[in-house]
């Protein structure tokens, strides 16, 4: 998208674009590599009860140093920062989700210390999880709002923390697309949790929010119509396939993982829809015990992923829960076997 933008944007657009991508570049690596970089650097002491919350919410200035200056603080009262107020909200609806439905404590399972900077560089187009915090940037005002104002995007950048933590997917091909879509499907799923959604209230969208009014769509995604999120002279035609007769090979976005994640998503919709309820009860359950599987690998290909889903939803749910399961994975294109 960013590309595209870099390409058919206005010069001020273009300007943004580029910048956000040549940042991206240096602060992505981290997670790149597939690792949690310093995990124990902001643990809390072993003195704090369990599942206790630990934020902090850091301010760059626009500056492009991290972490930045401290401006909230555990426990402290909201102020007067929109970008701050939401991003500490965030990162607290992330943490009571995995620990109240998966009884997970913070990203690594042992307390991990939930920190963010706001206001990072300048018009930069992005939020993203680095390996050891979450950086948003204030968007550029033209096409893209502030990163804070949608929660279901960061409780998808925490959540390739907790990949990393638990699976270390390989960021490339079908396996970075896993990784993709497993955290559209846990951000999507802290945001329905935290306004206690059922499956057909949710709007499936990812991003909701993040474009201003000048751009022709409703989200970067969706896992109910990949496809169907956005098509604009400037970003271009949402490309996403909900099905492999769409699969996208490509060598641009390592493989094609923001792209071909539509075909997991996509899958995770219909099982969902199809389990109804509270998609985090039994889909949701699914997914998770799958990603914390050891019989899963880095280099898992979606066709393995979606073997080991029908095998843990037998284990959870029983027959039902298995066919429910493959049903799903056979309307995207991919057969699970017995």
């Amino acid at each position: 998208m960013l590309r595209r933008i870099a390409s058919r944007g206005t010069p001020a657009q273009r300007e943004a674009a580029l910048a956000t991508l040549a940042t991206d570049q240096t602060l992505r690596l981290a997670r790149a590599t597939h690792q949690l970089l310093d995990l124990g650097a902001r643990r809390p002491p072993l003195t704090l009860p369990e599942r206790a919350k630990q934020r902090t919410i850091y301010d760059a200035g626009h500056q492009e140093t991290l972490p930045g200056r401290t401006v909230r603080a555990e426990g402290s009262r909201a102020g007067k920062d929109v970008e701050v107020n939401e991003a500490y909200d965030g990162l607290g609806a992330t943490f009571d989700f995995f620990a109240v439905v998966y009884d997970r404590n913070s990203i690594d399972d042992e307390g991990m210390h939930l920190d963010a900077t706001v206001h990072y560089g300048r018009r930069y187009d992005n939020a993203f999880w680095n390996g050891r915090q979450m950086v948003f940037g204030d968007g550029d005002g033209d096409l893209f709002n502030r990163f804070t104002i949608s929660l279901d995007v960061i409780g998808h950048e925490l959540t390739h923390g907790v990949t990393g933590d638990e699976a270390k997917l390989v960021y490339l091909g079908q396996a970075g697309a896993l990784n993709e879509s497993i955290s559209d499907v846990f951000g999507s799923l802290v945001k329905q949790h935290a306004q206690k959604q059922t499956v057909g209230q949710a709007d499936w969208l990812i991003g909701a929010g993040l474009f201003t009014s000048r751009v022709n769509g409703v989200a970067l995604r969706s896992m109910k119509a990949p496809g169907s999120a956005f098509d604009d002279p400037v970003l271009g035609r949402d490309e996403q396939p909900a099905t492999m007769a769409g699969y996208v090979h490509t060598t641009m976005d390592n493989g094609g993982v923001h792209t071909n994640s539509g075909i997991p998503n996509h899958a995770f919709y219909v099982a969902a829809m199809a389990f109804g309820g509270y998609a985090w009860e039994k889909a949701g359950r699914i997914w998770y015990e799958t990603l914390r599987d050891r019989r899963l690998r880095q280099t898992s290909t979606f066709r393995q992923f979606a073997v080991l889903t029908a095998q843990n939803a037998a284990q959870l749910f029983g027959a039902s829960g298995r066919k429910t399961v493959a049903a799903a994975w056979k309307e995207v294109g991919i057969e699970v076997g017995r």
